[in-house]
């Protein structure tokens, strides 16, 4: 065949594309185990870390182990139903009515005995999706930890939501200030929520992205409330 014809220039990168195609299939096959293990292993490390718990990595799943001693599912009646609460897509879920949602609880023993209960959040920020996890105390109100990521708010604007600085800030505060379940509020430095809400400030420069974590917050913990209700009765 004359190499320097249409159809075998045409034959020659069919061929390629096929080999180079099929070398990345495999590629990706031969590594999803390993991707998803990591991907896991990442999610077992923001898990503890809304209980301030900073494993190194090689010690993330032998601590996530060890601290994390329970894991199940709710509904938006405080009830336990069946499911795998690690698998379960809070961002679909999110999207979904509270009555229909499954809201994973993962109930973590810290080294003093003290029990804390693990909520996952997922919602918007400028740029793309937020997401994080709040500890409360076994009272079912107070709450004990939080950590928040991101995938691509703006460096040193949004992006701050990742730093303890602001985290932190949510560390002692209320679901319950005035015994009626009321969001902690995320609310412009300075400033203050009118219905008596406990509140932590914003990032300056990141209004969008701190309403977005306010946003987040009301939407995901809310449906929870029976369930913190049932706690602070025990």
């Amino acid at each position: 065949m004359n190499k320097q014809s249409n159809i075998y220039t045409t034959i020659y990168i069919i061929v390629l594309v096929l080999v180079v195609g099929s070398a990345l299939a495999l590629t990706s096959l031969s590594l999803r185990d390993r991707q998803q293990a990591n991907i896991d292993a990442d999610k077992m490390r923001q898990i503890l870390a809304s209980v301030h718990l900073s494993p190194d990595k090689q010690n993330i799943i032998s601590d996530y182990e060890k601290y994390v001693t329970r894991t199940f599912i709710v509904n938006a009646s405080g009830e336990e139903i069946s499911g795998d609460a690690f698998t379960v897509d809070v961002a679909q879920q999110a999207k979904q009515p509270e009555s229909e949602r499954q809201l994973p609880v993962y109930e973590c023993t810290l080294a003093d005995g003290s029990v804390k209960y693990i909520l996952p959040m997922y919602g918007a920020g400028l740029w793309g999706p937020i997401w994080g996890y709040v500890s409360f105390d076994a009272d079912g109100s107070t709450i004990y930890g939080a950590y928040f990521a991101h995938q691509g708010e703006t460096p040193g604007l949004g992006a701050e939501i990742e730093k303890p600085a602001f985290s932190d800030q949510f560390n002692g505060k209320s679901v319950t200030p005035n015994g009626t379940f009321l969001p902690v509020e995320v609310v412009k430095k300075g400033q203050k929520p009118t219905g008596g809400e406990d509140y932590v400030d914003g990032i300056s420069g990141g209004t969008i992205t701190s309403k977005g974590v306010s946003a987040m917050f009301a939407n995901c913990i809310t449906p929870y409330k029976t369930f913190l209700h049932n706690l602070s009765n025990q």
